[in-house]
């Protein structure tokens, strides 16, 4: 719902925005040319995960933790194992972490072809949805499939299943790939750089929105590798701390529009996510993903948050390198029949964490006797959401002399480019109590 009294006085009510993963509402109130409210409401029922998990085996984290996001499973997954191996003294091997690493990547490559295509390019080209746009252009929705295809079928072949990965446990895997599907998997990534300049072609003519905003960037941050697990929180305004220090970096707090908390560092709001990571490491970049940030004219530090799309793009061309060389890595040493791990002790705490597609993802585990007993998942679309805000409190008044509706679509587009995963970042619940 938009309402306009006169240029000056504006009403906007968006329920819920679209293209997104779960439920979000936008509200703006401008009154005689000056802004009175501007939320991102997050509208999603809380989840309860971190309920969920105490009480059950070390075994089970990582897959009740899958199912948090049914986009981001490797993820969690992956973040849930490293809390507990931390906390029980595991050491993978080699072998698992290249294979960790190589499905981290694809799942990377899934989430963000599917941000870019069927989410943000339908703005960029003019139409309401990726339906649409299937009929006027097929050819770039077969292009995005394609590439989805190869990156599901690494995390199928890696750990089971891209959705709720059901062969990666504590300290290792419980089922690993054969010779032959790495091949296979090697090839089809090589075959994909066709589809990726494609993609890169297609990006530097689409135009997104000329907006800017500095703020504070944080992401993991490794010295010799573009970090996607484990590293150091690293921020852009200076700075680096361990994981281990996660709750005085993150510093959620409760707003009441939203059933998500925010998040704050060293400034009022900070940025997670492809942008954050691509200001933070991009000289831990492929040469082939400089070369698309170089086609892009992007460079670091980039505070334009419409350009989290090319970020992703980058990514994108980076992830596909890298699981080429990581195949390579396999395949020259041969996948060796390991067993996980062992545990080392049944008691301990321990703290995960790993680069989603939106961000950097945490989870602290405290264990006794081998059971759970304290949990806590810090969201990346959490940490982002202050960000967003106030992203959204530059724009309006930026945007009072366009019409509520070109309006409208900024904020909308503007969201849409966080690629928020709504449903994940839902962990609290409002109780009105009656006497």
């Amino acid at each position: 719902m938009v309402e306009m009294d006169n240029a000056q006085t504006t009403h906007i009510d968006v329920h819920h925005v679209t293209r997104v993963e779960g439920h979000g509402n936008i509200v703006v109130d401008v009154k005689d040319g000056k802004l009175q409210r501007c939320d991102m409401q997050i509208v999603e029922a809380p989840r309860f995960f971190e309920a969920m998990l105490r009480g059950q085996p070390y075994d089970q984290a990582s897959h009740l933790s899958s199912r948090i996001c049914g986009i981001c499973a490797v993820t969690h997954a992956t973040t849930s194992l490293r809390a507990t191996e931390k906390a029980l003294g595991v050491e993978p091997s080699d072998q698992t972490i290249l294979l960790r690493k190589l499905n981290l990547n694809a799942e990377m490559l899934d989430s963000h072809i599917l941000h870019v295509y069927m989410l943000v390019a339908p703005d960029l080209l003019g139409e309401g949805s990726v339906i649409p746009l299937a009929k006027r252009a097929p050819e770039v929705v077969t292009r995005a499939l394609r590439m989805k295809r190869v990156a599901g079928n690494i995390c199928t072949v890696v750990s089971g299943r891209h959705t709720h990965p059901v062969s990666m446990t504590v300290g290792g895997f419980t089922h690993l790939p054969s010779e032959a599907q790495m091949i296979e998997l090697h090839e089809q990534l090589v075959a994909m750089r066709t589809d990726l300049d494609t993609t890169i072609d297609l990006f530097q003519n689409l135009h997104l929105p000329s907006f800017e905003r500095d703020t504070e960037f944080l992401a993991l941050h490794l010295h010799d590798e573009y970090c996607f697990m484990d590293g150091e929180i690293t921020s852009s305004d200076g700075g680096s701390w361990p994981v281990e220090e996660y709750l005085a970096v993150t510093n959620e707090y409760m707003v009441d529009h939203s059933t998500a908390k925010h998040a704050h560092h060293q400034r009022e709001a900070y940025m997670v996510g492809a942008l954050a990571r691509f200001n933070i490491n991009h000289d831990q970049l492929h040469p082939n993903a400089q070369a698309a940030a170089c086609a892009f004219d992007m460079s670091s530090k980039c505070i334009n948050p419409y350009w989290n799309s090319l970020a992703q793009i980058v990514e994108v061309v980076h992830c596909t390198e890298n699981a080429i060389l990581i195949t390579e890595r396999l395949l020259q040493h041969g996948i060796v029949p390991e067993e996980p791990s062992p545990i080392s002790h049944l008691s301990g705490e321990g703290i995960g964490a790993c680069e989603a597609p939106r961000g950097t993802l945490y989870h602290h585990y405290v264990i006794e006797d081998g059971v759970l007993t304290d949990a806590n998942c810090i969201i990346p679309t959490a940490q982002n959401l202050a960000n967003v805000e106030a992203d959204m409190r530059e724009l309006v008044p930026q945007k009072l002399d366009r019409s509520p509706e070109e309006m409208t679509t900024a904020l909308e587009m503007l969201i849409r480019a966080y690629d928020p995963c709504i449903s994940c970042s839902a962990h609290m619940v409002e109780v009105n109590f009656v006497e």
